[in-house]
Order: C-alpha cells, then structure tokens, then sequence
C-alpha cells in the first residue's frame, strides 16, 4: 500500500488536528490541481484540489486532501455504511491516549472496551485487544487499537 486519502473540509485545520492530537506530522510533500484530467481520473467534474502528505507510523502515507471545488458535501456516514471505512492506530497504552483525548476535548464514541469472549462477542485471536473509536474535527471514524501485552 502505498497512501491512504481522506478527504476533508479544511486542510490546514486537519493537519494541524492530525499532527497534534495523533502525532503525525506532515512529511512537506503537498499536491494541488485544477486540471480536467485529474478530475476525470477521480470522477469528479471541475475539481481542485489541495493536499498534504503525512507518514503514519513506519510506512503508511496518509494524504489529507480538501476539495475548493466542487463544493464537497459534510461526512455523516456510519460505520454499517457500505464503502465508509475507518483508520486504525496502533497505541502502547490505550487507557493515556484515551484520557488525553478526553482532555483535549476530542469526539469519543465510547470508553475502551477490551475484545473477550462472551455477550455476543466472538474476540477469536483478537482476545485482549483494547480498542477505542473517536472522530476527526470532520466527523470521520478513527479507532485506536491496543494489542495485549
């Protein structure tokens, strides 16, 4: 894999958000276009485009891309959405990040629940993970995911 692109409203907000609430600091590669070509490659008519790079752990590019044209339309997908997916970040300390989070103010769904069998959960090999759902300053589904130790 090469990069994962989200689309958001506000490109400067969210990198800022990424970098200071999940540590992912922009790597200076950016991108913008005006161009039919890239619209026709993207399906989207008219498009202009700003983007910004990020490296998301070890080798995952996260591109965090804003549409000024056309007007893109708010996120308000569920996660039974088909095609709305979700960024998963691996923590050392689940519990920290989730208090910090907390304190900052950020969107979290519910505390962190730890995957064990029983009342209709079925945690196979994931038995002990910690996981937590929160969401970015657009309303997009991030998990954070604590193997056990």
């Amino acid at each position: 894999m090469h990069h994962i692109g989200v689309p958001v409203s506000d490109l400067a907000r969210s990198v800022r958000w990424y970098e200071d609430v999940l540590g992912i600091a922009p790597n200076g590669v950016t991108i913008s276009a005006t161009n039919p070509a890239i619209g026709a490659v993207v399906e989207v008519e008219n498009a202009s485009m700003r983007a910004s790079f990020a490296l998301a752990g070890d080798n995952v590019l996260l591109e965090l891309i804003q549409y000024d044209s056309p007007q893109p339309r708010p996120f308000n997908g569920r996660n039974s959405d088909v095609g709305v997916m979700h960024l998963c970040f691996e923590v050392d300390d689940l519990d920290s990040a989730h208090r910090d989070l907390v304190r900052r103010g950020v969107h979290v769904n519910a505390d962190p629940v730890v995957l064990q069998d029983g009342d209709g959960v079925e945690a196979g090999a994931l038995a002990g993970t910690k996981i937590l759902y929160l969401r970015d300053p657009d309303g997009i589904q991030l998990e954070l995911f604590e193997l056990p130790s």
